[in-house]
């Protein structure tokens, strides 16, 4: 599935080559993100990304997708033993220049660095990790996704007495969730307007409260859940939505000392009054994961069991259908995750 010129299509493309220190995968399973929608919605921040990591260009070929696990058929020039034809793989979703020496691409966001949404996909051999468990590739192509969630989890180290509130239930919200849960802290609670993806929180991933922020505020079931508990801490949001004025929202209402964890993303640009933020004593922290070890710590955590993400699976879709399932993703309609099958049914 190729964007070009703004407009995505199912075509036929030449087959990439690996390089120097690279795999050539046949694609077994890869999932829809929201940063997929983002980079194709946002064209001015691939144009003028000054890393170098991300560029979109109206005039070339650029192949989406970056959530994925694949087989390897094929070695480039100087790889060594650690992933053989066959072996399946998966990678953090850099394809490294030169070793490394050139700086990186981010797979799916730049057309020297083609994603995952395609039959083929070149990875680097130092970001890839051969995976040879029972469990399947759709969990494991997951795993980037649940790695957000761990990343800001571990940088926030909630501690006794604190009360984490996730705020949306959408794929990073549920990752924050899991990550939560995977510690034994509680009472984990969650906002989301959707009562199936408030569920999902709860029965699928250990959130103990729920609330419907159409009729209860988080910050008013935090009060009273501190209150019956005596807990003393503050609160320890993750926003994990990124609609505009949330920010400011969450400052307004937040307690003194309140920690702010935002992993939802801006494209659009927002604003925050600092006078309030001020007087608040607020925390806040913006991006920065997840690191390779919230990416590889994941990733174990999914092969040995302890990790199940397939219940933020609510659809497995061909390769035909992603533009249609990138348009659900745009209006959060759709479910938290859409897995996609490049090459056809894999277990």
């Amino acid at each position: 599935m190729v964007l070009r010129g703004g407009k995505l299509e199912v075509r036929d493309t030449a087959d990439p080559r690996p390089g120097r220190g690279e795999l050539l995968l046949r694609t077994l399973s890869t999932a829809i993100c929201a940063s997929d929608v983002h980079f194709m919605d946002h064209p001015e921040l691939g144009v003028n990304d000054p890393t170098g990591r991300s560029l979109y260009d109206a005039d070339r070929d650029v192949v989406l997708g970056h959530e994925f696990v694949g087989e390897v058929i094929e070695l480039g020039p100087d790889c060594s033993d650690q992933c053989a034809l066959g072996t399946r793989v998966t990678a953090m979703p850099v394809r490294l220049v030169d070793g490394g020496a050139g700086g990186m691409r981010i797979i799916g966001q730049h057309p020297e660095a083609q994603g995952s949404f395609g039959e083929l996909l070149v990875v680097s051999e130092a970001a890839a990790k051969p995976v040879d468990s029972e469990i399947s590739s759709d969990a494991i192509a997951l795993t980037d996704a649940f790695a957000v969630g761990e990343f800001y989890v571990r940088s926030a180290a909630v501690a006794p007495g604190e009360v984490p509130i996730v705020v949306g239930a959408g794929a990073v919200g549920l990752s924050a969730v899991a990550a939560l849960a995977s510690r034994g802290l509680e009472p984990i609670v969650v906002s989301d307007f959707k009562a199936e993806r408030r569920e999902l929180a709860r029965n699928g991933f250990g959130a103990h409260v729920v609330v419907d922020p159409a009729e209860q505020s988080a910050f008013d079931a935090f009060r009273e859940i501190r209150s019956q508990r005596g807990l003393p801490g503050p609160a320890v949001i993750f926003e994990c939505v990124g609609a505009p004025g949330l920010i400011q929202r969450l400052v307004e209402d937040a307690e003194f000392g309140t920690r702010i964890y935002c992993a939802g993303g801006w494209y659009t640009g927002d604003t925050l009054d600092i006078t309030t933020a001020t007087r608040q004593g607020v925390t806040i922290q913006f991006g920065g994961g997840p690191h390779p070890q919230d990416w590889y710590g994941t990733l174990e955590a999914i092969v040995s069991g302890r990790l199940d993400p397939l219940p933020s699976v609510g659809k497995v879709i061909t390769l035909d259908e992603v533009p249609d399932a990138l348009d659900l993703a745009r209006r959060s309609d759709g479910p938290p995750r859409i897995v996609v099958h490049p090459n056809g049914a894999v277990k």
